[in-house]
């Protein structure tokens, strides 16, 4: 059974926003056996939102509508849907009490004209109450087709997908299973990984598909079933797996439900009771932010220098000044001496250090855009690299940082 998503808004296709919803609503069909067939964005425009209305019923079972349903002139999805299903718009007393208790509750302004209207509905429509809105969403049918419309503010459509979509599209149809694992790789290549496993991928069941999800210095393989049988299913792709660690287990960080990698780094650090800080030039602190994003990194994060210019390194981080002369900022030693420098600063038994020329342009060094040195100090040893990371800012400021935890948890690992 396929679902299509239709998205209604100039501020998507001019850029102003980032259409989120419809990665979430992916996420939450999948997880309950509906495959999406597509995603349509479309303006604020009735032939166009009608257009797509109709291609989308030839295409799918189930069609989902965001945005386009707030009280202003320019949303126009409710009365578009009316037109489509032949239809008119009726006051649904229910909503007008919301929306009325809403403004009496948490509104400073005066409820308008304008608000009250949120309660016409399409009189077909089953109507799906939004408690955190105004704008209520729909359900209609069409020729054995679902047409549901939610508002397109996202913490409003989450709510309604879960305690009203969800649930009615379940009690309605019987699904398919869907099954994901995705298993995240840390330093070795797309293309190198496709080589290493092909006999294995070769070989897997037919209702097991395998997707390559390449990211700067990282790799998710992610293995997708489906079929009726749950059990059969979930036992098959566990399988797999196992069978896909005996041959790259060395790359193999953890699954992506586990959590990232520097969550993992985190709670072996956590269990260990040991500690960690950075002192970072071309990452900026990238590597630290990822840390301090979790909840209880303070146990196990203790801090970090961001160290960008030279005067930095050697003011802050006490870098004698004759390494730089000698060696040039962006070099092994001087991001060794950057690692042990940070490590004692901050008392931990771990530290990142990095220094590189991220670009566009060369900074205090004459090395070329995209070398990067990347140093791990560790409780008995300390390791370096020198490595080239491509000649576009952000992509190497990422793979540094991928890099600097894939090494960190090597090196985590064997003590």
């Amino acid at each position: 059974m396929f679902a299509e998503i239709i998205t209604i808004g100039d501020e998507i296709l001019i850029g102003q926003i980032v259409d989120t919803n419809s990665a979430y609503i992916c996420k939450e069909l999948n997880k309950i056996g509906v495959s999406v067939y597509q995603i349509t964005s479309v303006q604020d425009d009735k032939e166009h939102i009608i257009k797509s209305l109709k291609e989308a019923e030839d295409n799918a079972d189930i069609i989902l509508i965001t945005g386009g349903l707030g009280p202003t002139k320019d949303d126009i999805t409710k009365r578009t849907i009316c037109e489509y299903f032949d239809d008119v718009l009726v006051q649904n007393d229910e909503v007008l009490s919301h929306v009325e208790t809403l403004f009496e509750k948490y509104i400073a302004t005066p409820l308008l004209e304008v608000n009250r209207k949120q309660a016409l509905v399409p009189s077909k429509a089953t109507v799906l109450m939004n408690k955190f809105g105004t704008a209520p969403g729909t359900w209609m049918e069409k020729n054995g087709k679902v047409f549901i419309s939610m508002p397109g503010v996202p913490y409003e459509m989450k709510a309604l997908m879960l305690n009203e979509v969800l649930p009615r599209l379940q009690d309605k149809y019987h699904f398919p299973f869907i099954f994901h694992k995705t298993i995240l790789t840390y330093g070795m290549g797309e293309s190198a990984i496709a080589d290493k496993i092909e006999s294995w991928e070769d070989s897997l069941p037919s209702f097991i598909k395998l997707a390559y999800l390449p990211s700067l210095g990282r790799v998710r393989l992610r293995l997708s079933a489906k079929g009726t049988d749950k059990g059969l299913i979930e036992d098959e792709v566990e399988k797999q797996a196992g069978l896909l660690h005996q041959l790259i287990g060395d790359i193999i960080v953890g699954y992506e439900d586990d959590n990232a990698i520097e969550v993992i780094i985190g709670k072996l650090l956590t269990e260990k009771k040991q500690t960690i800080s950075t002192a970072e030039s071309c990452t900026g602190g990238k590597i630290a932010e990822q840390f301090t994003a979790n909840a209880g990194a303070s146990v196990y994060f203790k801090g970090s220098v961001v160290s960008y210019a030279t005067e930095a390194k050697i003011n802050v981080l006490r870098i004698p000044q004759e390494i730089i002369e000698e060696h040039s900022v962006v070099s092994i030693e001087v991001a060794e001496a950057m690692a042990r420098n940070v490590k004692e600063i901050f008392k931990t038994d771990y530290a990142i250090a990095t220094t590189g020329n991220a670009g566009p342009t060369k900074g205090d060094s004459d090395v070329e855009v995209g070398t990067v040195c990347i140093a791990i100090a560790t409780p008995n040893t300390l390791i370096s690299g020198r490595f080239e990371m491509g000649n576009h800012r952000t992509k190497v400021i990422n793979k540094t940082m991928n890099k600097s935890f894939e090494l960190l948890l090597k090196e985590i690992l064997k003590n």
